[in-house]
């Protein structure tokens, strides 16, 4: 029986850089697109025997907004990852996008593609909200989009929102939470925004000059998501993803139950056969070196058992559902007491863990502080 993995495929261009973006993303390099993708089919052949014992159960192209490119040449990527790999005839293949990229003929060349699942990243229902945070779209080229995407056929479809955004009132939020599940799609990912060092919203932030809501108010911004979309009929599976039945992310779970993945392109990371690692980071140099992995390949770093224990935890907890006593068994040989017994001890005392039947999973609190949880499961 093949083993199964996931494949993630960068693509760092876009229109415009957001104000709080610190991803691998490059705004104004059409030049380079022919290349990169030159370069991207020559990465793929370069792993095409190292997975032939693998069968790709989902893919996921992310960016930057990999549909900045024209869709010939993402075409050319769908047709070269088939050519090259074993893919599940069920794998789920999702694209990320923004409003203002998917076009009638691009969303329509998509499907064509394989591509069953899109991630539109609105962020916001508010024009001057996304004017804020130098999004290059707006509500309305958003909602045509959404439209295109249903009357092409795609049934698959997640929105990104943001709270704790720059001057965004706790009705502003509400709004758009309200908003979106009108549009009733099967997914949502919900995320309050994060200060990153060197981004301009930092530098703002570091001067002053950004207006942001209290921590009281993004904490209650929080709360009231998970409020409306549970009662909408989402299930909260995820700190920060809701879906309908049979509609979680099937990749997005391959990292957070430290599953097998390969990230393909600039500057992406991989987790395989044991080991992370990720790209060259240099534009002109990844293009220069794509076919080589031994070129590419960065800061490899062997999981050994310490790393295991705790990326598993911490990776883990961030389900809803959290962690099976069973299965930290049946992957380390280990029981998670054995490890882990007087953290466990402490979290439960407090209130940011619980246990039911045979999992571990963080309180209603937990959820809130999360990152304090998690590193408490930090081995010396």
């Amino acid at each position: 029986m093949k083993k199964t993995i996931g494949l993630y495929i960068h693509i760092p261009f876009c229109k415009s850089k957001c104000y709080y973006c610190d991803f691998l993303s490059k705004p104004n390099q059409e030049d380079y697109f022919q290349a990169y993708v030159r370069a991207l089919e020559k990465e793929m052949l370069a792993y095409h025997k190292l997975l032939s014992d693998y069968v790709v159960t989902s893919i996921f192209i992310g960016g930057g907004t990999p549909t900045i490119l024209p869709i010939e040449l993402l075409q050319k990527i769908g047709i070269r990852l088939g050519e090259l790999f074993f893919i599940d005839p069920k794998a789920e293949f999702t694209i990320e996008s923004n409003p203002g990229t998917l076009s009638f003929e691009a969303l329509s060349g998509l499907k064509k593609t394989g591509v069953n699942r899109l991630s539109i990243g609105l962020q916001a229902f508010q024009n001057r909200l996304l004017k804020k945070l130098g999004r290059a779209h707006t509500l309305e080229q958003f909602l045509q989009n959404y439209e295109n995407a249903l009357k092409v056929g795609f049934d698959n479809i997640n929105i990104d929102l943001m709270f704790g955004l720059p001057e965004q009132e706790t009705r502003d939020w509400e709004e758009s939470l309200l908003k979106v599940i009108q549009l009733d799609p099967p997914h949502l990912s919900c995320y309050s925004l994060i200060l990153e060092e060197g981004t301009p919203f930092f530098r703002m932030w570091d001067q002053g000059h950004l207006l942001l809501p209290t921590e009281d108010d993004t904490l209650q911004m929080y709360r009231k998501c998970i409020q409306m979309l549970t009662d909408a009929g989402y299930e909260h599976y995820e700190i920060s993803n809701f879906a309908k039945p049979q509609r979680k992310c099937k990749h997005n779970l391959r990292y957070w139950n430290c599953d097998e993945y390969v990230g393909l392109g600039v500057g992406a990371h991989s987790y395989f056969q044991g080991i992370r690692y990720h790209n060259q980071e240099n534009l002109a140099q990844y293009i220069k070196e794509s076919y080589c992995l031994q070129k590419l390949q960065k800061d490899p770093q062997a999981i050994h058992a310490k790393e295991a224990y705790e990326e598993y935890m911490f990776l883990g907890l961030r389900l809803i559902q959290g962690v099976s006593k069973e299965e930290f068994y049946h992957r380390f040989q280990r029981s998670m007491e054995e490890v882990y017994g007087s953290v466990l001890q402490k979290l439960v005392k407090l209130g940011l863990l619980k246990e039911e039947e045979n999992n571990v999973k963080l309180t209603k609190r937990g959820l809130e502080v999360g990152n304090v949880v998690f590193e408490q499961f930090l081995l010396e």
